[in-house]
């Protein structure tokens, strides 16, 4: 029997540790990665030449970061490893990929999507200005460039993230002006039950919120926000909320971080055909997988944060997990032990994952009571009056026919940063649930495409 062509798209935690078990294995498979370097996003490496150590650079997962570069290190030279390189399609058990402006195909029996997530977004008044950031664009700059995206910034939405990229700012010397969270404190008292499934992970965060506190930074909770005020020009200049109490505040600032949990990035599997369901914790559309990692389609798997937005803890051992219910599918012997044990680690993170989703929810009331002249989808410059009009005028009371009236999601993010948030406006305006407005269909490229022009001598 020939050895079965095993790809695997996304070199962070999940991707790595698949590959691990499956060269354990021996099974030789390619990874395929658009980062310039292992570790995805949460352990992104930093650039060649940069010296910061790595408890400056990665904090409370300084020794995890440490422990999977080393291993992928020991691991690179066995792999068909292939970084820098971008899959922006995916048809008949081929992947469509480029890398520095050269493209290529990619032939796979079986394929492991380890993809991750991006920030999950909430538009704001005003978001359109200069200076406005995702939670993760900020992580990058400050990881990958050694920079802050201000000399003083807001870090705003919710989350864990928010407090460890405020913290991580606040250690590289970067001023914040102030954390502001539309979780109220209630909120995540409530989901403690939960969130002890995890002790340690939890008394990190609460570390972290408490450093904030000591550093002197201002840290809201419960707030509405209102508007980022700026202009044309200079860019972001403010941020205004409405507190818990009801009174407004205004922080003055020059930069401004968002996040509001995370988003799998799930445009491959889509184009894949594999199902979705809507998980109504969260309040997205998540892929269809059995507990192991199999899709609905029998040669696509998936594992980590690009299937369920549990964390780069578990996001390792689903990526274990995967690489063994891919070798049971080729009828290859794995260890039950071994498997069960993983299942058993992934159950109690799911359950701190719910417990994050209560005590940190997605503010979908924020979104359907967002002002008409606020800017949905910034690729396209289109507010959430012209939205609410095509279902007011066109009937559109699907995503994908809105986005077909209104353009919205039609720009270089392809809906990654406004989707979400435009399917929630849709749902209050047309009166429905939002899982009944659907989900925008991925298109090929998943992102841009750099394109080399030959000029033809006639």
């Amino acid at each position: 029997m020939a050895t079965p062509r095993v790809t695997i798209v996304g070199a962070g935690p999940a991707g790595i540790r698949c590959a691990e078990t499956l060269l354990a294995a021996g099974i030789r498979p390619t990874l395929l990665d658009e980062g310039r370097r292992d570790g995805g996003q949460i352990y992104r490496r930093q650039p060649e030449g940069f010296q910061r150590d790595y408890a400056q650079l990665y904090g409370t997962e300084a020794a995890k970061a440490l422990a999977l570069h080393q291993r992928f290190d020991q691991l690179r030279d066995q792999l068909d490893y292939r970084p820098e390189t971008l899959v922006w399609n995916l048809a008949g058990q081929q992947l469509n990929c480029i890398r520095q402006g050269q493209h290529s195909t990619q032939d796979y029996d079986a394929l492991v999507l380890c993809t991750g997530a991006t920030d999950r977004l909430l538009p704001v008044k005003g978001w359109q200005l200069a200076g406005t950031y995702s939670m993760g664009g900020a992580q990058i700059a400050l990881k990958a460039q050694a920079v802050s995206i201000g000399a003083n910034v807001v870090f705003m939405g919710t989350g864990p993230l928010l407090y460890l990229v405020a913290s991580q700012y606040h250690k590289a010397g970067a001023k914040v002006a102030a954390v502001l969270d539309t979780a109220a404190f209630s909120q995540r008292l409530l989901a403690t039950p939960k969130l002890l499934a995890r002790p340690g992970v939890l008394a990190t965060g609460m570390g972290l919120l408490a450093g904030l506190y000591k550093a002197g930074i201002a840290v809201h909770m419960g707030v509405q926000p209102l508007e980022i005020l700026g202009d044309q020009a200079t860019g972001v200049s403010a941020v205004r909320v409405r507190l818990g109490n009801g009174r407004e505040l205004q922080v003055s600032c020059d930069a401004v971080a968002l996040g509001y949990h995370l988003r799998p990035e799930t445009q491959l599997a889509d184009l894949a055909g594999c199902a979705f369901a809507f998980d109504p914790v969260s309040s997205q559309w998540l892929l269809d997988t059995d507990d192991d990692g199999r899709t609905s389609l029998h040669d696509v798997y998936a594992a980590g944060d690009g299937a369920r937005i549990r964390g780069a803890d578990a996001a390792e051992a689903a990526g274990c997990l995967v690489a063994m219910a891919l070798l049971q599918d080729l009828g290859l012997r794995v260890d039950p032990a071994q498997q069960q044990a993983q299942r058993q680690l992934l159950a109690k993170m799911d359950s701190f994952r719910l417990g994050l989703s209560q005590a940190f929810p997605w503010p979908a009331q924020h979104a359907a009571a967002l002002p008409d002249e606020t800017i949905v989808c910034r690729c396209e410059m289109i507010s959430a009056g012209e939205l609410r009009s095509v279902v007011n005028q066109k009937g559109a009371c699907e995503v994908n026919r809105a986005k077909a009236f209104s353009r919205v999601g039609m720009g270089r993010c392809q809906g990654r940063y406004c989707a979400q948030a435009a399917a929630q406006i849709i749902a209050a305006q047309a009166g429905v649930a939002v899982e009944a407005v659907g989900r925008q269909r991925g298109q090929a490229p998943v992102k841009p495409l750099t394109m080399h022009w030959q000029e033809v001598q006639p």
